[in-house]
């Protein structure tokens, strides 16, 4: 997959990176670590620039991050909520209100979640469909995707840029920090699970 990538931004450009990135805000498995870090690098010796491949990249990211969006908001609160109700909601101790009340958490004090999310591989892509969900202000949604991909877009293409023609190392240490984050965000969303469960027995027990 490296390979093509790379074909890809050496055919097109600004364009190919704009498209690849599109593609990988769709597609979290295609790494936007090689797609940004090696066009930092071509910026050292072809004549793209520096803030043309961050622009084409942020760009690419924002309309990816808008697609989702929209995809979740084909999924209805009532629809999610049918399955609540249904045996793995009960399993879980799920109560029909909780997909609302989520919805309008996400809708005030999820605005700083899609913003950090941003930064953490795989989930940077997904957040946009629980923004969607919950019907998150699109014009809210669009400048914190923009900043928060901007910033993200920025260090990784001056590190390519940095690291010249040994770019790929870069990619060694962010697939490292990939990797670290995945857990240390699965390891809170296990403990908040654990939290919340408990949380439901107690209340069970007591009524």
């Amino acid at each position: 997959m490296q390979n093509w990538i790379i074909q890809i931004i050496n055919q097109f450009g600004y364009l190919g990176i704009l498209i690849l990135i599109l593609i990988e805000n769709i597609f979290p498995p295609i790494p936007s670590e090689v797609i940004l870090t090696f066009g930092g690098f071509l910026t050292t010796y072809t004549s793209m620039n520096i803030w043309g491949v961050i622009f084409s990249a942020t760009i690419g990211s924002v309309l990816g991050a808008i697609i989702l969006y929209y995809v979740g908001k084909l999924l209805k609160t009532d629809k999610i909520e049918k399955f609540i109700s249904g045996k793995w909601g009960k399993l879980l101790h799920f109560k029909n209100g909780d997909v609302a009340r989520a919805s309008e958490w996400f809708s005030g004090s999820g605005k700083l979640t899609v913003f950090f999310c941003r930064f953490i591989p795989v989930v940077r892509s997904l957040i946009s469909i629980p923004a969607g969900i919950a019907q998150m202000n699109m014009a809210t949604f669009l400048i914190l995707t923009a900043i928060g991909t901007f910033i993200w877009n920025i260090v990784l293409v001056y590190l390519g840029a940095i690291a010249g023609a040994s770019w790929k190392n870069i990619v060694g240490y962010m697939n490292n920090y990939s990797a670290i984050a995945l857990i240390a965000l699965a390891v809170i969303a296990i403990i908040l699970f654990i939290l919340y469960y408990k949380k439901r027995i107690l209340k069970k027990r007591e009524s």
